[in-house]
């Protein structure tokens, strides 16, 4: 893995720590969508990768399934946690300063962006599940 993939992981993870904590999205609404679209994931990949990251101590069960399937890369989700931490206390502290009319709008305006931009989305996801952890980890890197 390059550097500039593990700064655009902890950038991911920022970002979802930010807006998680500013006006309450993080994994299906921040981290899926830019695991899709920034290092072509699939959706399976990026929801197994999500669940890892933020519902590993709650939803051990449903991390477990998609890891046994080689859906989890935990490289990634160490990486995207990295910044999640750090954009969790970033976004709660700017959500202090903001007006509640103010961060309602934000949150309106960012679920349209990522509504247009999978509705828009031309190419299918065809991915088939990796045989094993190991072919999982070579798809991940692509």
């Amino acid at each position: 893995m390059d550097a500039s993939t593990i700064l655009l992981l902890i950038g991911i993870g920022l970002c979802a720590g930010i807006l998680g904590s500013l006006v309450g999205v993080g994994g299906g609404i921040v981290i899926v969508p830019a695991l899709m679209f920034f290092l072509g994931l699939s959706q399976l990949h990026a929801q197994g990768i999500s669940l890892a990251l933020i519902m590993l101590p709650v939803g051990f069960l449903g991390v477990w399934q998609y890891y046994q399937k080689g859906y989890v890369d935990m490289r990634l989700v160490g990486l995207i946690a990295v910044g999640f931490i750090a954009g969790s206390w970033i976004g709660s502290k700017i959500a202090m300063q903001i007006p509640v009319h103010v961060l309602k709008k934000l949150f309106a305006v960012l679920l349209s962006v990522v509504a247009l931009k999978l509705f828009l989305e031309k190419k299918p996801d065809t991915t088939k599940p990796p045989a094993n952890h190991q072919e999982a980890a070579t798809t991940n890197q692509r």
